[in-house]
């Protein structure tokens, strides 16, 4: 009973935990900016570093609809694309970015398909399609979703679901141990049982008597 105990206060307490620390951390990252390192209290400074971020942040998209926008934009991911290291991390992070922003319903479709026979792995669809009409799906490892296999399958092989983002989300950072479904066992009525089992004797009974009778 404590185990059960101890581990649905870990379950509360564990995220809420992660996220004042996350949230602590932001708060100090962008309370040591330099250009707002004189402002004083610190709650001012962090309000005033937030507003010029956004104010930043909407001001570049803005600028990324122009056409010179779109011209500094290829002239930074041409940069990017020449240093080896940097390269990776910078179209990782730009794609989650786009991913997480600006994608489609169906990029977020969660879907299964059946790798081998018996086994299904969970997909999500991305919106992409091949040359030849094959779907492009991402399948991510678990725990950790930021690393998995770009595959093609064809259509039909894929097998959509009713399930929630949230819900495969889950089941793939959880390692399947977060498993939402509930198998239900009947239970029949002991009375019942009873009564079949004293039917079944009975009738082996009488079988019994009619073979000693012949």
């Amino acid at each position: 009973m404590w185990k059960r105990d101890a581990a649905s206060g870990l379950i509360v307490l564990v995220p809420l935990i992660v996220i004042m620390v996350v949230a602590n951390w932001v708060f100090r990252q962008i309370a040591d900016l330099p250009f707002v390192t004189q402002i004083e209290p610190v709650a001012l400074r962090v309000t005033v570093a937030i507003v010029v971020l956004i104010a930043l942040t909407f001001a570049v998209g803005y600028l990324m609809r122009t056409t010179a926008g779109r011209i500094v934009e290829s002239y930074i991911d041409a940069m990017m694309n020449r240093v080896p290291l940097v390269r990776v991390v910078y179209n990782a992070s730009k794609l989650a970015v786009e991913t997480a922003l600006t994608g489609t319903d169906e990029l977020q479709a969660p879907v299964r398909i059946e790798t081998w026979p018996g086994m299904r792995m969970t997909a999500f669809k991305t919106g992409k399609r091949t040359a030849d009409g094959r779907e492009v799906l991402f399948m991510p490892t678990a725990p950790n979703i930021t690393t998995g296999f770009v595959i093609e399958v064809k259509p039909e092989r894929v097998e959509p679901t009713d399930e929630r983002v949230e819900e495969a989300l889950t089941r793939v950072l959880s390692a399947g141990f977060a498993e939402q479904a509930e198998t239900e066992i009947a239970v029949g009525d002991p009375t019942d049982v009873g009564e079949d089992g004293q039917r079944e004797s009975q009738g082996d009974g009488k079988g019994e008597s009619e073979e000693q009778a012949v």
